[in-house]
């Protein structure tokens, strides 16, 4: 092992170490953000770096899994993604598909976290036929976010929270008065689940995007300049140092 590679495991256990005084994130987002632009730099197509951003997902369960995080949310794929040439999009399908596969395959339980019906249906038949194959009981959950907007998603969960209100023959005022911030929570694709603690974007960019945009009221954000593909272990761990050093008020 170099002297660079010596200190890099030496500043990792350094952080490990550090964050055992603390408690983790109960559940993170994570937007990843650069295969593009990384595989440009690199010179290589954008299929491969969509594909090195796949690998670096299941690489990147595995650090949380280890450090006992329970919920992960990956954003995958926007509905302003869905805008991109057919070409690529066709090459995001299979890699999505397959990376499911393997994040079931490696003993997780995995949520699809997004609007289906914008996808193609062999894409959504593949997904469900995957999804049967999921572990309920695993240590770590994963929602894989596709075809997902999150202004989408609030729109989503009033529309199906006024037809059950409609079915059961209330009139408009009282569909009104049915609405809630607790209703409509009720409702999203996240239903049952926690709100994110932290989320993370790489690539530089600074925003949301709209990314889980009801439940991130009260996230801490940590943005980095590193591409997903190149997003390492020590990244993570400093992203979590951040988030357990700051005082979190939640709007108080």
């Amino acid at each position: 092992m170099d002297d660079d590679g010596l200190l890099y495991r030496v500043y990792e256990r350094r952080l490990t170490k550090e964050l055992e005084a603390f408690s983790l994130p109960q559940h993170l987002g994570v937007i990843v953000d650069g295969n593009r632009r990384w595989a440009k730099e690199a010179g290589e197509t954008t299929e491969h770096g969509h594909r090195v951003g796949a690998a670096k997902i299941l690489e990147f369960l595995s650090w949380c899994e280890d450090l006992e995080i329970p919920l992960i949310t990956v954003w995958m794929l926007s509905t302003d993604n869905l805008r991109r040439p057919p070409e690529e999009l066709v090459a995001l399908y299979e890699i999505i598909a397959d990376t499911i596969e393997q994040i079931i395959d490696a003993g997780y339980c995995v949520r699809l976290t997004g609007n289906a019906e914008a996808l193609p249906q062999e894409v959504r038949a593949g997904i469900a036929r995957a999804q049967e194959q999921t572990v309920p009981a695993s240590r770590l959950t994963v929602n894989v976010a596709i075809g997902y907007g999150g202004r989408e998603e609030i729109v989503d969960a009033v529309r199906e929270l006024v037809r059950e209100q409609a079915a059961l023959g209330l009139d408009g005022e009282q569909i009104a008065s049915a609405i809630s911030v607790e209703s409509i929570t009720e409702h999203l694709y996240t239903r049952g689940q926690p709100d994110p603690d932290l989320i993370i974007r790489t690539s530089g960019e600074q925003r949301l995007s709209g990314f889980l945009l009801w439940q991130s009221v009260h996230s801490e954000y940590w943005f980095c300049e590193t591409y997903w593909p190149g997003f390492r272990r020590v990244d993570l761990l400093r992203a979590l140092r951040d988030f357990c050093r700051r005082e979190r008020r939640f709007g108080a």
